[in-house]
């Protein structure tokens, strides 16, 4: 097995949930979000964040608003609905039930 590939694997299946987190405290332009995520080492390649974005919208977890731009072509702002805000908080829940878990297994030597 290749640990580079399990870590990609366990940064992805959290993505989600940290990107809604973001979005979570306010509207937010994609550069931003990809700024955040890298800088925490979470996204590897920013390619993977779009389609990410897209089904958050599908889903109605988040929308977004065109805002024009003096410096360039409009930019695209998310923000959450209730649903995300719901979704979100479920999450949550389920985070914390897994740090716990996982904390209770990995300090046993």
């Amino acid at each position: 097995m290749n640990v580079a590939n399990t870590q990609i694997q366990m940064r992805k299946g959290l993505l989600e949930f940290c990107v809604l987190h973001i979005i979570s405290r306010g509207e937010v332009y994609t550069s931003d979000l990809i700024e955040e995520l890298t800088q925490a080492q979470m996204i590897v390649v920013e390619g993977t964040l779009y389609p990410l974005l897209n089904r958050l919208k599908s889903a109605s977890l988040v929308e977004y608003r065109w805002v024009e731009s003096e410096s360039g072509p409009p930019r695209k702002y998310y923000s959450i609905t209730e649903a995300g805000k719901d979704f979100l908080s479920t999450l949550s829940t389920t985070w914390k039930s897994l740090v716990n878990s996982t904390l209770l297994i990995t300090s046993k030597n």
